[in-house]
């Protein structure tokens, strides 16, 4: 049951479950020297839960970086620092997932390209599946929040027990065919702010890159729905399959039903949520804080190892960053 305290073989952790068939709230960990053995268990944690929560951890952006290179190589923001953009932070590991412009320290304007391009964040979808090489985990750590009641908070979605639950026909539709997916950043800018980027097409902004529809998570041995709001259209054979958007709305609008779904809220800075892309969805919450109060909260991106990390996808392929070239109602816009 979810908000219990769950027996567990865990002897370093303690774990409250926050939803039926995924995520946890984790305590007992001690961030300032996380031993192999806690750190094992951590591990092991994301593998049934796929989000753990920890409140209060007093981690620093040094601290945060140095824990996340513990699960393996990170990503970092150098590619978006074309034309003379400067990063916010002193360390290339940070993802900005804030609402703060860099340059004056003020809140964004809601109405800027910037902000019309976090939309798209508010949308389920899975870090980095627009890239060559997918992630494995994001670690999120708040810095500054909203007062209480202004929203703000992060959602989660099972797409693990998503795939279970799917409808006969189309679980036998997924598991008969070799699907893969097309992801482009540019579309779920697009999703998220139709009217704004309704000059922008996902299919001539930036190649796309391709992982499969139904994987393996390798940590937990169960199938997952590799979806999300990054997903333009289905391919089978180096072919777009007939009905390919229905079948996308479809799958998407499957994982994101309210019983697949928890909300994780930020209480204080310090607090982070770490997730594993490979088997949950994810979005950020809006709410009355838009404009008016500061969130500034900081990630790291964490390069999947598995052997399905790099998808259908060339080793050797460009990534994408910064556009310089964009036009310039969408100057300072990410991802178009």
């Amino acid at each position: 049951m979810p908000g219990i305290i769950q027996e567990s073989p865990f002897k370093t952790i303690t774990v409250k479950e926050l939803h039926p068939t995924f995520a946890a709230e984790v305590s007992g960990v001690n961030f300032q020297d996380v031993s192999e053995e806690q750190f094992a268990e951590i591990v092991a944690a994301m593998a049934k839960y796929g989000v753990c929560v920890f409140r209060d951890t007093g981690m620093d952006d040094a601290a945060h970086v140095r824990f996340s290179e513990r699960f393996g190589e990170l990503d970092n923001i150098r590619r978006y620092l074309a034309g003379g953009r400067k990063p916010r932070y002193d360390l290339y590991e940070l993802f900005d997932a804030g609402n703060i412009d860099g340059d004056t320290g003020a809140i964004l304007d809601p109405e800027c390209p910037r902000s019309h391009s976090n939309r798209g964040n508010g949308l389920f979808h899975a870090d980095s599946s627009f890239n060559p090489r997918r992630a494995s985990f994001s670690l999120l750590r708040a810095c500054e929040l909203p007062p209480p009641g202004n929203g703000g908070n992060t959602d989660f979605a099972d797409s693990r027990t998503a795939f279970d639950e799917l409808p006969d026909d189309l679980r036998a539709e997924l598991l008969s065919h070799d699907y893969v997916g097309a992801h482009s950043m540019a579309h779920s800018r697009k999703l998220g702010s139709p009217a704004f980027f309704a000059d922008v097409d996902p299919t001539t902004s930036a190649p796309m890159q391709r992982h499969r529809v139904l994987q393996r998570h390798e940590p937990s041995g169960r199938l997952n729905l590799y979806v999300g709001a990054h997903l333009h259209h289905i391919e089978e054979n180096g072919k777009e399959i007939p009905g390919s958007w229905e079948l996308v709305q479809r799958l998407n609008a499957h994982a994101a039903q309210k019983k697949y779904t928890t909300t994780v809220p930020w209480y204080q800075p310090g607090d982070m949520v770490i997730w594993d892309n490979r088997c949950v969805l994810h979005r950020a919450g809006g709410g009355t804080f838009e404009g008016r109060f500061k969130r500034d909260l900081r990630r790291t991106t964490v390069h999947d190892d598995s052997p399905t990390a790099w998808g259908c996808n060339s080793k050797d392929v460009a990534w994408q960053g910064f556009n310089g070239q964009a036009k310039p109602k969408h100057a300072g816009a990410v991802g178009v």
